[in-house]
């Protein structure tokens, strides 16, 4: 089976649901460790997050059934392991969820056609989620747009779902009448986004001011909220174009997201990651 955890995961993050959070920690921890991570220490770490034992094993059985984790044991120790499909999905996200990337004016656009036979219609729906997750805008029925810079995830996205013969690509720049922000405003739905990064700074903002408040380390505490936020974060810069600037509403709730997420991120990382060593090697 395939790994794939863009469409589903999109839509469950905001509530952080167990199988969420599990993606987040071998995404950042058990990757160091050789993709893997036992049954008790999963267990002991979702628990920090309230999540009791039966909910995480039967997170990981849908993981197995989705392809993400393989059951695997380490010197006697029942434990699971990322499958070669979730490493490579995790890598090429790191990109997207720890770097800053905004398009310049004069990068271009990529423009995606595709046409789907009737009697594969389902492929059809599976190009659209995949598209919309990249961050492609609609310009018309089967016209999708995004930044030129999205161009080689892209070609990676279809290729592994077995979609790219579907779907032709064109570099394009825009030459139509009118201001371009305005035809970008039609394009993407930015006010659904600003509800996002709205309510990823209600929520995160107070903990990031209850952080600068502290004068010890709680290291358990840290590695809780870096999982929650990084669960949280991590679908936004897929949905977010990374539009340039110029074509942006003129206060951008986004970068005022992306600032809280990195100084927490600072703030609360190391902390967690030795947390969890501990945890682990106990």
């Amino acid at each position: 089976m395939v790994a794939s955890f863009s469409e589903e995961e999109g839509a469950q993050l905001r509530g952080l649901q167990p199988r969420a959070l599990i993606v987040t920690i071998y995404g950042l921890y058990a990757r160091e460790a050789g993709g893997w991570l036992s049954v008790g220490a999963l267990i002991r770490l979702m628990a920090e997050l309230g999540v009791d034992e039966p909910a995480v094993r039967s997170s990981i059985s849908r993981l197995k059934q989705r392809g993400i984790l393989l059951a695997e044991k380490s010197q006697g120790v029942a434990g699971y392991s990322l499958s070669d499909d979730a490493r490579e999905i995790l890598r090429e996200g790191d990109r997207r969820i720890f770097e800053r990337q905004r398009a310049q004016p004069d990068d271009g656009w990529l423009i995606a056609v595709f046409s789907v036979p009737e009697s594969e219609r389902e492929k059809r729906h599976q190009i659209r989620s995949r598209l919309s997750w990249l961050g492609f805008g609609t310009v018309s029925s089967g016209v999708w747009i995004a930044p030129m810079q999205v161009e080689p995830e892209v070609r990676d996205v279809l290729e592994r779902g077995g979609l790219g013969e579907y779907v032709d690509l064109f570099r394009a720049d825009h030459v139509g009448v009118g201001p371009l922000k305005d035809k970008v405003a039609s394009w993407w739905d930015l006010d659904a986004l600003e509800v996002m990064y709205e309510e990823f700074i209600s929520v995160y903002g107070p903990v990031l001011a209850t952080w600068r408040r502290r004068r010890r380390a709680d290291a358990p505490a840290a590695f809780a909220d870096y999982v929650k936020v990084l669960t949280h974060w991590r679908r936004l810069p897929y949905l977010d174009p990374g539009l340039a600037p110029e074509l942006l509403p003129a206060v951008w709730r986004g970068s005022r997201a992306a600032d809280l997420f990195f100084e927490l991120k600072e703030r609360l990382a190391p902390d967690a990651h030795r947390h969890v060593e501990a945890v682990v090697n106990s």
